[in-house]
This record gives C-alpha cells, sequence and structure tokens, in this order.
C-alpha cells in the first residue's frame, strides 16, 4: 500500500486532492468511453479524492492533520500508504506550507510542479515560466487521454484555454474572468441584484431579475466556451474538446463544443507528471 501517490492541486478557491495507486498496469480507459451526456470515470488508478476550500491561512501543520484526517475517514494512514506527494498550486503561500508540510510530516519524494520540472511535454510558450503548473498538469492529462491537437478548458475562478498540438505540444491559451468572479462583480456593483443558484431558467429570456441573470450566467459563459473553442478551432483543425475545473459540470451542458468532461483531469497530468520525475529503481 506504501506506493500510493497523494496528488494536490490547490485552486484560488478550492483545492482538490487525490490519491493514486502507482503500481504497474494502470493504463486510463479508452477515451471514447469518456463521451458526454455519461458521467465521466474515474482516472485509473484514482481510488479517493476530496474537493476543499482553499484557505492560504493554513499553517504546514495544518495541512498535515487535514490530510491525515481525510485519509483517516477512510481507513487509511498517511505513514503507510503514501509513496509520493506530488503538488500543483496556483496559490504561493499554500505552496510553502505544503512543500514546508513534506518536509516536516512525510519522509517520501515530494514534487512540486514549476519552472523547471520536466513535464515532458514542450511549452511553446514565448516565456514557458509563465504558464501556470496547473495548465501545464492540464495539458498533460488531456494529451494522455484524448491525444492531439485537443482543448482544454478549465472552469475555475479564472476560465482558461489551452491548446495541445497534435504532435503533442503546448501551444498557449487564453485567459478570462470565470464564471464567479464574473458574478462577484456583478453583486457588488449593482446594488438592486441578489445571489442567485446557478440553475437552469424556464426560458433563455428570463421571466424575472433571478431567471435572467441565471440565463445570463449559464448561457452567457456557454457561449463565450463555444465562441473561443470555435477560434482555436479555426486555427487548430479538428480537435477534441475537454472541460475540467470545479463548474465545468454547471457550464459544460450548455456547450455545444465540450466533447467531455474530465473532473480529475488536473490530478491525472500531475500524476503523470510525477511519474516522469521519479529516478528508476
Amino acid at each position: 500500500m506504501s506506493d500510493l501517490l497523494l496528488a494536490i492541486d490547490v485552486g484560488n478557491t478550492e483545492t482538490v486532492v487525490g490519491l493514486f495507486s502507482t503500481g504497474p498496469g494502470d493504463t486510463p480507459p479508452e477515451a471514447a468511453s469518456r463521451r458526454m451526456p455519461s458521467l465521466p470515470p474515474e482516472p485509473a488508478g484514482l481510488t479517493h479524492h476530496w474537493r476543499l476550500s482553499t484557505i492560504d491561512t493554513r499553517t504546514a501543520d495544518e495541512h498535515a492533520l487535514l490530510l491525515t484526517e481525510l485519509l483517516g475517514l477512510d481507513g487509511l494512514s498517511t505513514s503507510s500508504v503514501v509513496g509520493g506527494i506530488a503538488v500543483t498550486s496556483s496559490v504561493p503561500r499554500v505552496t510553502a506550507a505544503l512543500r514546508q508540510m513534506a518536509a516536516n510530516w512525510f519522509d517520501v519524494p515530494c514534487l512540486v510542479l514549476e519552472p523547471g520540472v520536466r513535464s515532458g511535454m514542450p511549452i511553446l510558450y514565448d516565456n514557458p515560466r509563465e504558464v501556470g503548473a496547473d495548465r501545464i498538469a492540464n495539458a498533460v492529462g488531456a494529451y494522455d487521454l484524448y491525444g492531439g491537437p485537443c482543448i482544454v478548458v478549465d472552469l475555475g475562478t479564472a476560465t482558461t484555454f489551452d491548446a495541445i498540438s497534435e504532435a503533442g505540444e503546448y501551444m498557449g491559451g487564453a485567459i478570462a474572468p470565470g464564471v464567479a468572479i464574473s458574478l462577484d462583480a456583478l453583486f457588488d456593483h449593482a446594488a438592486a441584484l441578489r445571489r442567485v443558484e446557478l440553475v437552469e431558467p424556464r426560458n433563455v429570456i428570463g421571466k424575472s431579475t433571478v431567471e435572467s441573470m441565471q440565463s445570463g450566467a449559464l448561457y452567457g459563459f456557454a457561449g463565450q466556451v463555444d465562441g473561443l473553442c470555435r477560434r482555436f478551432l479555426d486555427e487548430l483543425g479538428p480537435a477534441a474538446v475537454i472541460a475540467t475545473g470545479g463548474l465545468a459540470d454547471v457550464v459544460a451542458p450548455y456547450s455545444s463544443c465540450i466533447e467531455h468532461r474530465e473532473p480529475w483531469l488536473t490530478l491525472h497530468g500531475l500524476r503523470l507528471i510525477y511519474e516522469r520525475n521519479q529516478q528508476p529503481r
């Protein structure tokens, strides 16, 4: 059991934690089985997963306690099952805390995805160091599952679009304000509007303020996704379009371009990069 990998993806809003088996024979399932609208399967080897709020004031000791308690809920002991740790983080303060946690509490290899770490994917950005670690993990995971060319749409705090070539090169992408950020700005600057649940309204043409806001959010952001994806496809040619991120399940059903949903895509890519950086035993 001690060969399990603890993969941690820290976003600005949420942190996703996964536990992977790293034994032989863990090949990804066929991409054809991942077509919408069926619920996407978990990546091969993913045995447990948790989604948490990102709190950047947690100390290294608090992170260790939280992870130990999470594994304990499933009857697992960190000291007996965790053989490695891999981290991708968009929050520098949390990155530092997790790095310290791994050094203080875990006597296992720890990889933090950052510039200089071998991803196995050429980065064709003007400055490769500018590309977010989560975007690289997404690209690596998507290319492993679907080949290229492909497009990854990550619907999180920001909405990011990433293009991967047929040869498996990270070509670049686009960054737009996310659904939650945009709605927060609307609520903060429009005194007459209140927060609404993001569910499908009865009609696209809303018959109330609530329905109008729901229509604008769901169909508006789906339209943004489709508009940018079509422009990407004009340059890439035919390509698989994969959605991930905390809001993928909310927006993807209303998009005509998104073909696949992969809620654990970042963790899958992070696991692949971790394995590519381990020394042969």
